[in-house]
């Protein structure tokens, strides 16, 4: 079914909404200095790995440089997962971050107590869950790295919560054998994100189909 541009704009703010959720969680993470979350880890090993030989790269250009690979996987596998929401996804994440980084790292730091930022940390993957499933919801596009697990997700008709500990634990396993750094905070990220989702999943469902219709109708 063709979707009208209104309904189009209105899946983008969703996407945009929950994108914004989601790096405030990702935010909260990464303030508590308690380990970079699976991804990254993986991003930073290949890093290190390629880095002597590769004199141009650095982190953020093998971070794009990876997502830009899954993205032509999947435009092999399925396109139907590339949407317009993946590039924003994409260029949008880093400012938002970077946004809140300002806007809450004075208060929010290493120098806090371990207990603090352990629950500051678990926080953070809560409501990073919360907004990642906004994003998957809004049916717009999702971001590349999350796009792994929802793929083998829906392919192998298994819960998305279970997929996500295999990948995301997958991604730290590689990384930290290719010399990337883990710590607490990255092994909390990657058993509690994935089944906190699939809890939030059903409701961010309605919370996206009720916003649909109320303003489409």
């Amino acid at each position: 079914m063709k979707r009208s541009i209104k309904e189009i704009i209105l899946r983008l703010l969703l996407l945009l909404a929950g994108l914004t959720i989601a790096h405030l969680g990702v935010t909260l993470f990464l303030l508590t200095d308690l380990g970079a979350d699976p991804f990254n880890v993986f991003v930073q090993g290949l890093f290190r790995t390629l880095s002597s030989s590769v004199r141009i790269l650095t982190h953020g250009y093998t971070h794009i440089t990876i997502c830009i690979i899954i993205i032509l996987v999947l435009l092999i596998v399925d396109r139907s997962y590339i949407k317009i929401g993946t590039v924003v996804c994409m260029g949008f994440g880093g400012p938002i971050i970077d946004f809140f980084t300002r806007l809450l790292g004075g208060f929010i730091n290493a120098g806090n107590p371990f207990a603090v930022r352990i629950l500051t940390l678990a926080a953070g993957c809560v409501i990073l869950a919360f907004g990642m499933t906004i994003v998957i919801k809004s049916d717009a596009g999702t971001g590349p790295n999350d796009l792994v697990a929802i793929v083998i997700s829906d392919k192998l008709a298994r819960p998305f919560g279970i997929i996500r500990i295999i990948v995301d634990c997958c991604f730290v396993a590689i990384g930290f054998l290719l010399g990337g750094a883990v710590g607490i905070g990255t092994i909390i990220s990657a058993f509690l994100v994935g089944p906190v989702a699939d809890k939030f999943l059903p409701y961010s469902g309605h919370i996206v189909d009720a916003v649909l219709k109320r303003v489409l109708s």
